[in-house]
């Protein structure tokens, strides 16, 4: 399926695995009551997130199944190995390997989105526009929703906010007609997104609606919208979508401030249709390819490098990714880097956000500041460091005196206290790069080092 999440309402999921793995690492011996205690943990967390019942009793299972059976590799400890299993046991529980959308070299590769009235499927639309688009498709979106005021208004909006082209006719009531009326228009487009109808409930006319729509468009992926308040219920709907109109994908959205997106999950992953993205946010950007081992690891605090990499890459060349990965994780740098990072980061989206992808970072106590440096700041810093010298920027240490504090506040505009700002920041995120040093990702040779992130001596 392809599923868009907020990734806050995974926060309050997230920070109970933690704890749980967290007394793990924590316990003086490896028994079979720890296991049950670990186990019961993943149970709460997940119940209290609207996962089903049996769903949660067979992770459990498998769980403990594994923990008190499989003989313990060498090299690492059995609670080292139990959070291994519980790490692997998650990831397969939303979907196992990466599944992504494979853009043929047909064109137009051709998307569409069906759904209820009301889940999202013009936002969603516009949101996998946009993902294509960065990546260097031509992408176009095309209305097909003739009944709903304001239906084509609304695409057209979305679409100038991404910069694709729409293609609707408000004039005209018969979706099939829409489609032939610009179907030659749209063969020069590497992808098309195809936004339909809904109803406020599952019907004959809209299942017969969207059996035609698919019979003319022979779409590459039909992806059915759900709205994740919609609970465990959502494996019914996709059920009867599946069965009725043949779709290969779902998309779960509005998933913040419901305490239900984790059933709407399951449910949806319980169909066995493999997970494509995840959203993160509510900006038409805010989408990622969806990785079940990344995905597990951020929700761990484990990070997830890859994405991070992903991300880094829609706003930097791929080397200068790189180097300013490597630069994190080697935790010496100057005001030069911490500004580029900075700068870089904040483009990526909320800093929160990002530090959960770094390996180790996700279960670390970040200072608040850290994670609350906004675009003015950063503009703010641009000023002072443009009046530090080149000695001063390449050796930061040099300006932690009053008289070099004062010069630099005069010259760039500034206040003593601004400066200050800036050198607490660098401290902080020098003490958050030693953190980093030597972390890697997801890996049973660093399991050590991941269990000392989570407290254990």
């Amino acid at each position: 399926m392809i599923l868009l999440i907020n990734s806050m309402v995974m926060d309050k999921l997230g920070s109970a695995l933690k704890d749980s793995l967290k007394k793990v690492a924590k316990s003086l011996f490896f028994n079979e009551k720890l296991v049950d205690e670990v186990i019961k943990d993943i149970q709460r967390a997940l119940l209290r997130a609207d996962v089903n019942v049996e769903l949660v009793f067979k992770l459990s299972k498998d769980i403990k199944k594994r923990a008190l059976d499989e003989k313990t590799p060498k090299g690492i400890s059995q609670k080292e190995y139990l959070i291994k299993i519980v790490y692997e046991e998650l990831a397969n529980f939303l979907g196992g390997e990466r599944k992504g959308i494979v853009i043929k070299k047909k064109k137009p590769f051709k998307i569409m989105l069906v759904g209820l009235f009301g889940n999202g499927k013009t936002t969603s639309s516009a949101k996998i526009a946009n993902y294509y688009k960065k990546r260097g498709y031509s992408v176009a979106l095309v209305g097909l929703d003739v009944y709903r005021p304001a239906a084509t208004q609304q695409l057209e909006q979305v679409g100038k906010s991404v910069n694709v082209p729409v293609f609707v006719n408000s004039e005209q009531k018969n979706p099939l007609a829409v489609w032939k009326e610009f179907e030659a228009d749209l063969n020069g487009y590497d992808i098309v997104i195809v936004d339909t109808a809904g109803r406020d409930a599952l019907s004959e006319s809209l299942i017969d609606e969207i059996k035609d729509l698919n019979d003319e468009i022979k779409a590459d992926e039909n992806l059915l919208v759900i709205n994740a308040d919609m609970g465990q219920t959502a494996k019914k709907q996709a059920e009867q979508f599946h069965d009725s109109c043949g779709v290969s994908g779902v998309i779960v959205t509005k998933m913040d401030g419901t305490a239900k997106g984790g059933g709407a999950i399951s449910a949806c992953a319980a169909t066995g249709s493999p997970v494509k993205f995840i959203g993160v946010g509510e900006k038409f950007d805010d989408l990622e390819e969806f990785n079940p081992e990344g995905f597990v690891g951020r929700l761990l605090g484990m990070g997830d490098l890859e994405a991070l990499l992903e991300k880094a890459k829609e706003v930097m060349s791929e080397e200068d990714a790189k180097d300013m990965t490597e630069k994190m994780m080697k935790g010496d740098f100057n005001f030069f880097d911490l500004f580029e990072q900075l700068n870089a980061m904040n483009k990526m989206g909320p800093l929160n956000k990002i530090m959960e992808m770094v390996p180790g970072m996700g279960g670390a106590n970040v200072p608040k500041e850290m994670l609350d440096v906004q675009e003015d700041k950063i503009k703010k810093w641009k000023h002072i460091m443009a009046s530090m010298t080149k000695e001063e920027l390449e050796n930061p240490d040099l300006v932690f005196n009053r008289s070099r504090i004062d010069r630099i506040a005069n010259g760039s505009g500034t206040t003593a206290r601004d400066v200050r700002d800036l050198l607490k920041q660098y401290r902080q995120a020098k003490k958050m790069m030693k953190m980093m040093k030597g972390v890697k990702g997801m890996k049973e040779g660093d399991m050590k080092k991941m269990m000392k992130k989570f407290g254990m001596k």
